[in-house]
């Protein structure tokens, strides 16, 4: 070998070197999308004041609609950031998500329902379900969830305790692809049959509705509402920064070569399990919150939640807006739920339909989504400038 071929083959490395190390660096978010950010926050956290200070029929008013709306698809939001982490950054796609959004609002639930006192129909100390089936106390499981801070612990607890036995047994056996996807999809539609049975304590078809109070304060109260919604909203917010710093750490750059090449990495001399393992545990719990800020402000939970087609609507929401961007299944859920609202309310025979060409649409065109779209625009914006 030549000196100067020599020299080429080490400048070449050294080029690479860099471009590695910046790419490890490059910040998620410009400067630009931060600003974005800051300003989109502002302009969602001032939407309840303008419901709180504006008579309706004013040209400020926020009607009391469009805020429970907004607080919902921010729920949803959470949900599809949530199912970022596991199926953006580390490759496995779950289609029970749902299950642990529907843990979280069942804990939370159990918890209203029991703040609703004697001022259900039947005027006892027991949910109107349970009057029902002539049931005198609450069974074992939902010992303590009179108590808010319990019930919040239920919501962390439960959907991550399941999570993590789960994710445990299944990541030692190496199931993973589409398999993995399968045995999620039937875990959650089993839990969906159990949970509609009206023995098991969960309120059957009806699930838990009719709540009253939260917390000591009337739940309809618009009061109540805005600071359900500014909970979302921070909460949301929250839960964004910790995805970027998990995702932006030596964790998630383990995480994504997990995704690209596992056998390499077990190689290398890193065992996956415990990383897959912390992400999808934490996933589950983001979801479990989630739901448990969305029984509130719908006002109900029932087993239609865990439904498998709520699981493939948020793998939708995650395509749709941008996989692995974090920011983009944000946008996602919020552009497919705000189709849905309009769709639904015009053509609701067929939104399914609809739902369906989106994916195909997306899946053909989008490959990486509204955000994808985005940068590729802004790319060839800095070319011509060029």
């Amino acid at each position: 070998m030549t000196h100067a071929s020599e020299q080429r083959m080490n400048s070449a490395s050294s080029r690479a070197g860099e471009l590695y190390t910046a790419a490890l660096r490059r910040p998620l978010f410009s400067p630009k999308a931060w600003i974005a950010l800051a300003v989109v926050t502002m302009v969602l956290a001032l939407l309840p004041l303008l419901n709180l200070m504006f008579p309706a029929g004013h040209a400020l008013h926020v009607s009391a609609y469009a805020v429970a709306l907004l607080g919902k698809f921010m729920c949803y939001a959470l949900a599809a950031l949530a199912l970022d982490l596991v199926w953006g950054y580390a490759g496995i796609l779950s289609l029970g998500h749902g299950l642990f959004f529907a843990l979280g609002g069942y804990a939370h639930g159990m918890y209203l329902m029991r703040a609703i006192g004697q001022d259900g129909v039947y005027q006892s100390n027991v949910p109107d379900f349970m009057v029902f089936l002539n049931w005198k106390d609450y069974p074992w499981y939902w010992a303590f969830t009179e108590h808010f801070w319990y019930a919040m612990l239920l919501v962390v607890l439960v959907p991550g305790g399941l999570a993590f036995l789960f994710g445990y047994f299944a990541f030692r056996s190496r199931i993973k692809g589409v398999y993995f996807s399968i045995i999620t999809q039937a875990l959650t539609f089993a839990a969906m049959l159990l949970f509609f049975r009206n023995d098991t304590g969960f309120g059957g078809n009806n699930g838990f509705t009719d709540f009253k109070r939260i917390l000591g304060f009337d739940i309809t109260a618009p009061g109540t509402r805005a600071t359900l919604y500014w909970v979302t909203l921070a909460v949301l917010l929250g839960a964004l920064v910790l995805a970027r710093a998990v995702t932006q750490s030596k964790l998630g750059r383990v995480l994504t070569a997990v995704r690209d090449a596992e056998s390499r990495v077990r190689f290398i001399g890193y065992e996956p399990l415990g990383f897959k393992l912390f992400v999808w545990t934490l996933s589950a719990v983001m979801c479990g919150i989630a739901g448990a800020l969305y029984v509130p402000q719908v006002g109900i939970i029932n087993p239609g939640e865990m439904s498998t087609e709520n699981s493939i609507e948020m793998v939708i929401w995650v395509a749709t807006g941008g996989r692995g961007t974090l920011i983009g299944p944000i946008i996602g859920a919020g552009t497919v739920n705000g189709l849905k609202t309009w769709f639904t309310s015009v053509f609701p025979e067929f939104w399914l339909y609809a739902l369906g060409l989106i994916f195909v649409l997306v899946t053909l065109f989008l490959p990486h989504g509204i955000v994808g779209l985005a940068r590729r625009w802004m790319t060839r914006r800095q070319e011509r400038a060029i």
